[in-house]
């Protein structure tokens, strides 16, 4: 319901927002959160009940006629999200009306409006300076490491919003605020730390970042990380989504077999492994122990156990899917564990960008809706082998279903022309499935043709995962993950 407010009088105004109204602004911002949370993508309640909105932390991060308070709530399921809010007289016209959150009423009379910030090239600037300068604004604390952040420069959002935001500055750095802050130390800092430190792996060097202090009420949370820019043609799923429309409509037959995407995939199972060798030099890859990896087995024979209970559509597999797993338990018992290290932990084409002279693999929080304990937790290296090989499978379907104009799940099985562009669909998969993997081996890693037993087990609890999400969020792409999961399970369990 769109509601019209009277605008503050002139004579009610004052030179700007101090450190003293900040009470005020947080009681107002969270009484008109409940509706305008639902309409950001990034927020994970919008099948809950409105219920009221909590506030964690608030500080006015720039104070003026122009302010940005930064603030933590919790809402929807019980989880912490971060906002960046502008505050102002009126709402900057520039910015549109969809991120005006409402207004807030002020001892002196005031009446500023409060909005999403993000998009609000001024502020966005001054946070910029805020971090190069450092120090602290209440339990807040800005910090950056080697060389200064670059300062003076306006900030632009970005539009691949996902389960973060970004606001770019020019060519020189990226601010990723992270809407859903979990306490504790952020893997994504950590990794990109250590592979800031290696030599020859071409990363997002980390500037700055903001952070809760340890003993604040969020418990000590990353709240926002200052990268480098990394300038790019696109991000591997862009880019491989339209190599394989060109292949499937039949297009590239006559300039490369399958398409001429082989090549960038070897290059990027190149920079994968490079990546995962650096993690290892710099923070350490071990051979599991007895429990660990029995552990190991466990959890992907709990993760099935659940989805199994949930999406009946994985019944008929299930006999095929448990012997995957034995298959996974014998090779441990004989000793061939994958050793542990860090890795990426979401690894798919999308988390990584094509610069000019090779890959830059970004994104390392790992999957959102664990914890920080379990992001941060060694795990084998082939699990992100094995996501990036579903992302392949992913990425040829998906150009299938815009060749065909439906997704998987409606496309007729009489339709003799579906069948033969999903056959070169699945051919394309499987040869840039090869290509990557060649193209780690051949960067030092070992191929991870050479533990297939492994990679099976990985890639089938992988499609299992996808399965689970597709049915909770897209059930016409449910489809997907299901052939996948026919396929592994009509594959032959190799000899051990």
């Amino acid at each position: 319901m769109t509601t019209t407010e009277p605008a503050p009088s002139a004579a009610a105004r004052a030179p700007g927002s101090t450190a003293r109204d900040v009470p005020a602004l947080r009681d107002a911002l969270c009484a008109r959160l409940p509706g305008w949370l639902r309409t950001r993508r990034w927020f994970a309640g919008k099948d809950t009940p409105l219920a009221p909105v909590e506030p964690v932390l608030a500080e006015l991060v720039v104070e003026g006629p122009a302010a940005l308070l930064l603030a933590v709530v919790r809402a929807g399921h019980d989880e912490l999200y971060q906002l960046l809010v502008g505050v102002r007289d009126e709402l900057p016209a520039e910015l549109g009306h969809d991120v005006r959150i409402g207004r807030a009423e002020l001892a002196d009379g005031r009446r500023p409006v409060l909005y999403e910030a993000t998009g609000d090239a001024v502020l966005m600037g001054r946070l910029l300076d805020r971090i190069a300068l450092g120090g602290r604004a209440g339990v807040l604390r800005f910090e950056h490491g080697g060389a200064p952040p670059p300062t003076g420069l306006p900030g632009r959002a970005g539009t691949a919003e996902q389960s973060n935001s970004s606001v770019l500055y020019g060519d020189r750095a990226l601010l990723k605020v992270v809407r859903r802050p979990t306490p504790g130390p952020s893997p994504e800092l950590e990794l990109l730390a250590a592979l800031d430190r290696a030599d020859g792996v071409r990363t997002a060097a980390p500037l700055g970042w903001i952070r809760s202090a340890p003993g604040g009420p969020d418990g000590g949370t990353t709240l926002a990380i200052l990268q480098e820019f990394v300038p790019s043609r696109g991000d591997g799923w862009q880019l491989a989504v339209e190599a394989a429309r060109a292949c499937v409509a039949g297009e590239c037959e006559t300039v490369a077999p399958l398409g001429g995407f082989a090549e960038e995939a070897r290059a990027l199972g190149r920079a994968t492994a490079r990546v995962h060798a650096a993690l290892a030099a710099q923070l350490g890859s071990r051979a599991p122990s007895t429990a660990e990896a029995a552990a190991l087995v466990g959890a992907l024979d709990g993760r099935l156990t659940e989805a199994l209970r949930e999406l009946p559509q994985l019944a008929p597999f299930e006999r095929a899917l448990r012997s995957v797993q034995r298959s996974l338990g014998e090779a441990v018992r004989r000793g061939d564990a994958p050793h542990l290290q860090r890795v990426h932990g979401d690894l798919h084409l999308g988390q990584a960008l094509r610069a000019e002279d090779d890959w830059v693999l970004i994104d390392f929080e790992g999957e959102p809706g664990h914890s920080v304990a379990e992001r941060r937790r060694p795990q084998p290296a082939l699990r992100d082998v094995a996501a990036m090989l579903r992302s392949f499978d992913y990425a040829a379907h998906h150009a299938l279903a815009g060749l065909l104009g439906a997704p998987p799940g409606e496309q007729s099985p009489q339709d003799l022309r579906g069948t033969r562009l999903a056959r070169r669909a699945s051919a394309w998969a499987v040869h840039n499935r090869r290509a990557f993997c060649a193209g780690y081996a051949e960067a030092g890693g070992t191929d991870p043709r050479r533990a297939p037993v492994l990679l099976r087990a990985f890639e089938a609890d992988k499609a299992v995962y996808e399965a689970v999400y597709e049915a909770r969020n897209r059930p016409e792409w449910l489809a997907i993950p299901l052939a996948a999961v026919r396929r592994i399970a009509h594959e032959r369990v190799p000899a051990g």
